[in-house]
């Protein structure tokens, strides 16, 4: 038995990456770990994302954008002309969304009554709703109703835009992020004053 031990040991120390990657892959094809893997690997690789150079920024000049919120009640973007905005696409069966959204949950509670929040989605309503309650989210989820302004149109997931009061396009992030970081927060902070 110590014999097989220590060979079966030394086996390991020599080939473990080969292991790992074949490992990664088995439970990369099994549907039931598929999702769980993903959204893990993509919460390890989240970072901060990087604010748009000033000379970079697109400007949104047309606000006009029909929204309904998850209880069916109609808006305009238009009321969130000069002020701070953060847009997220999002879906629910989306590893790269599903791995940011706590950090998101906590970044919406954090700067709600500052900042107007738009988490947009096309996934149907129930499946949205059964979502929110299994995660305890409270952020406002919304679906579009008429054509996206220019600017803020994506057909990628995640795609993050924030606004700053005068309609600038100060980060334009597609992928995961660590929303909730001490250089974006202060970044945020800045735009919230100024």
């Amino acid at each position: 038995m110590g014999v097989f031990y220590f060979a079966f040991m030394k086996f390991i120390r020599k080939h473990w990456s080969n292991i790992l990657i074949v490992g990664v892959i088995i439970l990369l094809t099994i549907p039931q770990t598929r999702t769980s893997l993903s959204v893990f690997v993509n919460k390890i690789l989240a970072s901060t994302p990087a604010e748009v150079a000033p000379q970079n920024q697109r400007e949104v000049t047309n606000y006009y954008w029909s929204l309904e919120d998850r209880y069916g009640a109609r808006f305009n973007f238009e009321t969130s002309k000069n002020k701070v905005v953060f847009i997220n696409y999002w879906a629910t069966w989306c590893p790269p969304c599903i791995a940011e959204m706590p950090d998101l949950e906590d970044l919406y509670q954090k700067y709600h009554t500052e900042i107007d929040f738009y988490f947009i989605t096309n996934d149907d309503p129930l499946k949205v709703e059964a979502f929110m309650k299994k995660n305890n989210y409270n952020f406002p989820v919304y679906y579009s109703k008429s054509n996206v302004p220019t600017n803020l149109e994506s057909s990628a997931l995640p795609t993050t835009y924030v606004l700053s009061k005068k309609g600038k396009v100060v980060f334009d992030k597609v992928g995961a992020a660590n929303w909730n970081s001490d250089r974006f927060t202060t970044v945020l902070d800045k735009l919230i004053v100024e």
